[in-house]
């Protein structure tokens, strides 16, 4: 090969390997060593003081990454001349644990001000939520900038809707670069955490791949008529929604998926069989979920000198 090309080589290597290449376990070693132990306490007091905060706080991390990539989007406040994510669709009266994300940003911002985004302490918190409930551990890669703007729009056709079915499923995590054993071990974290009714009364009355009992069970809390009772809850896995766990595919081979959208993991389709293997083999699950979690980490993030880091997670600098 020529010099030149070789030199080219080199140059294309580099740029398409260099979108995360800032993106390291030990970005803030030196300039934020006490980092880690800061956002694991107060994460872990929010936790103590509330279980659900666990799971509300893993899902604003899928929130934020499945928008134009992980950029803390998410948590940025609509104003009067901006309009961000908050309020769209899959968020508006769900999203939930901004507060956290801001307590967690005060104490970092004490230990080591103007160092951390807000996209990297929302990655840390939603690994800690998992921990903390039981769940795998993982090394969270950081680098990542806070973006200058948001999408609503984005955020209302990114993210999956629990009415999908599990062609919609995989071609939304494709489009961001998960595949399908990706969507199947990351929707595992519907292991913690709780929906609303109006999210699953469809499935409840009218769905017949359901177990009888366990529709009767929920009906009891979600009626029938729209608009009555719609934001009751009910955990996402009836045997233990307070700890991560693979009981959430063992839900689903027995028909006891809450959402369509869980219950399509499991409807005999392709991804039956990861079903099955998860359901009986934790370890498997665990050590892929917290693989799919790094992969989906590393959507589209900022870095260098592109983005910002914000001194307040809801604003622009």
């Amino acid at each position: 090969m020529a010099p030149s090309m070789i030199s080219l080589a080199f140059f294309v290597l580099f740029i398409v390997g260099s979108a995360n290449a800032q993106l390291s376990t030990n970005f803030y070693s030196s300039s934020c060593p006490k980092l880690s132990s800061t956002v694991k306490s107060t994460i872990q007091s929010a936790i103590s003081k509330e279980t659900r905060m666990g799971a509300s706080i893993l899902r604003l991390f899928f929130h934020d990454c499945f928008v134009n990539g992980c950029d803390g989007s998410i948590l940025l406040d609509d104003t009067s001349s901006f309009t961000g994510e908050k309020n769209a669709n899959p968020n508006r009266n769900s999203a939930r644990g901004f507060e956290v994300i801001d307590n967690v940003k005060t104490a970092v911002e004490k230990a080591c001000p103007g160092v951390v985004s807000c996209a990297d302490i929302l990655a840390i918190a939603a690994a800690d939520s998992v921990a903390i409930l039981g769940g795998p551990t993982w090394n969270v890669k950081l680098g990542r900038r806070d973006a200058k703007t948001a999408s609503q729009s984005a955020a209302n056709t990114a993210i999956p809707a629990p009415t999908s079915n599990l062609n919609t499923l995989t071609s939304m995590f494709s489009a961001v670069g998960l595949s399908t054993k990706d969507l199947v071990a990351l929707s595992g974290a519907h292991t913690i955490g709780q929906a609303r009714c109006t999210n699953f009364r469809a499935r409840i009355y009218n769905e017949t791949n359901i177990d009888t009992s366990f529709a009767t069970k929920r009906k009891s809390k979600c009626p029938k008529a729209s608009g009555s009772g719609d934001n009751n809850l009910a955990p996402l896995d009836l045997q233990t929604p307070s700890s991560f766990d693979n009981n959430y595919f063992k839900n689903l081979v027995n028909k006891k998926g809450l959402l369509h959208s869980d219950q399509q993991l499991f409807n005999g389709g392709s991804t039956n069989s990861i079903v099955s293997g998860y359901s009986t083999n934790p370890s498997s699950f665990s050590s892929d979920f917290a693989a799919a979690m790094i992969k989906m980490g590393d959507i589209k993030p900022l870095t260098g000198s592109n983005g910002e880091i914000r001194k307040n997670c809801r604003k622009r600098n």
